[in-house]
């Protein structure tokens, strides 16, 4: 006789509320010293370095996405500590203790090259470190009995995000102006330094899933199985065939997987990510050459970061809910593999608009920072349409044991699109108005191969079975990058 099936459970876990509140707090911290580090950069710490305003404005830029590309890349480090060896608990604590260090360090080293760049370095690797384990971290805390509730706080999770992104963007580019760099990064790390206390509160309350230890069959072993035994592949085998002399079929169908995927995501993805990216950097500098007013009040040019989360709040019910339907009662349903690239199209036209308003200001007119909003709206569309579709994509199309390899290769491609873009800004090749529209060219060539190599790809979906899971696993498809 069957068991019977466990009783549904319709509250959330007691523990939830720890990790949420830790979240807030967090993004809050990352989002806020982020958003005015291209400002502060170029305004404060470089100033003795280079008098040239130009020449600091790339120098900062390029310096940015150096930061930038460690947050993505430091992932890797993060949850291969925390799968092999220390679990998820601890790897998030203690890098939060060093996240907290790189705060202060910020805070009281404006002054000092050295000491600043030393605390973004901790930043990266607090913040890119815990950035795998902690949306993991959620989902393991559910069972049978309220696994169907995932789906809704992740749903929480990710607008908890955008909410600390939301209110850091709007606040801490004024403190910066009106209170000095030191209390402007100091907010952030108290922010910090009250997530990690709220996180070690809960610690009574967690569900800890131990790490997995040594695994005989991951990614790597089976490549470098393959390619040593490449001449051992049987006739009509592929060159991963070689690996069956010491790995089971479903290990190398996963490797499979992971560079069918990639093959269509590595070389056409990058290109959404170095526009996206710029929006804190690029699109910073040109709101130092627009009119601030707006009506009474003077925004500062950070705060037009603020239009992004705000609207990703709006914009994914309203295309999740009304779009999206709409079009699959249509000839023409908007599947992941037309949204990706259409994502990357409408990303490169955002970049024409804002190339536009480049041109005009420097003919000597005046744009007011407001304008900017257009052109955050058509890339805030663009983001859902390929980083939301595309993690998702990655997700479902990789087999249980692969999934942690492609989503790390996701963080890839933005650590990779962040270098080219540091090193094209230190090199100052393209000023003004051009770069823009170099940006725009590559997003849309890329974002027509992606749609011509799309239609080639089979599509072959890999979804959980039935029974106790790791519940961690479903929380990447219903985050974007910016905070997995």
């Amino acid at each position: 006789m069957a068991e019977p099936l466990p009783a549904k459970s319709s509250r959330f876990p007691p523990q939830i509320p720890y990790i949420i509140g830790n979240e807030a707090c967090e993004r809050f911290s990352f989002y806020g010293m982020r958003n005015i580090l291209t400002v502060f950069l170029i305004d404060y710490l470089l100033v003795n370095a280079n008098p040239d305003t130009a020449a600091r404005e790339a120098m900062a830029k390029s310096h940015f996405h150096l930061f930038m590309s460690g947050v993505y890349f430091f992932p890797l480090f993060g949850g291969y500590l925390a799968d092999r060896f220390l679990g998820k608990y601890r790897v998030i604590l203690w890098l939060s203790l060093l996240y907290c260090v790189g705060h202060a360090c910020l805070a009281l080293f404006e002054n000092s090259p050295t000491g600043f760049y030393t605390g973004l370095f901790l930043i990266a690797l607090g913040s890119g470190g815990i950035k795998p384990c902690v949306s993991a971290m959620v989902g393991d805390q559910f069972t049978e009995e309220n696994k169907h509730l995932v789906k809704k706080v992740f749903a929480i999770f990710y607008w908890t995000i955008n909410f600390g992104s939301f209110f850091a963007s709007l606040f801490i580019p004024l403190a910066l102006k009106r209170l000095g760099p030191a209390v402007a990064f100091g907010i952030p790390g108290v922010l910090m330094f009250m997530a990690t206390v709220i996180y070690w509160l809960g610690r009574r309350h967690y569900v800890i899933v131990p790490p997995t230890g040594h695994n005989p069959h991951s990614f790597l072993k089976v490549l470098f199985s393959a390619l040593g035994n490449r001449r051992e592949r049987p006739a009509g085998g592929d060159w991963l065939s070689g690996a069956r002399k010491a790995h089971p079929e479903e290990a190398i169908e996963g490797v499979r997987a992971v560079f069918r995927i990639n093959l269509l995501l590595m070389p056409t993805v990058p290109f959404f990510w170095m526009l996206f990216d710029q929006k804190a950097s690029t699109w910073v500098v040109q709101a130092r050459g627009m009119d601030q007013q707006i009506g009474s009040f003077t925004f500062q040019p950070s705060q037009m970061q603020f239009v992004n989360p705000a609207l990703v709040m709006i914009l994914i019910p309203v295309l999740a809910g009304v779009i999206y339907p709409a079009f699959q009662k249509t000839r023409w349903e908007l599947t992941p593999l037309r949204r990706m690239p259409l994502g990357l199209i409408i990303g490169a036209f955002s970049y024409i608009i804002a190339g536009y308003y480049q041109v005009l200001i420097e003919g000597g007119t005046k744009l007011n920072i407001a304008w900017q909003i257009l052109p955050y709206i058509v890339l805030t569309l663009a983001e859902i349409l390929v980083s939301t579709t595309g993690l998702e994509f990655a997700y479902t199309q990789a087999p249980r044991e692969m999934k942690g390899v492609v989503q790390s290769l996701w963080l890839v491609n933005t650590t990779l699109a962040n270098i080219a873009v540091a090193i094209a800004s230190s090199l100052n090749i393209f000023q003004g108005s051009g770069q823009f529209f170099f940006y725009s060219g590559l997003a849309f060539l890329a974002g027509v191969g992606m749609a011509l190599m799309a239609r080639k790809y089979k599509v072959r979906d890999y979804y959980q079975q039935s029974g106790p899971i790791p519940v961690g696993e479903h929380a990447a498809p219903g985050l974007t990058a910016k905070g997995a």
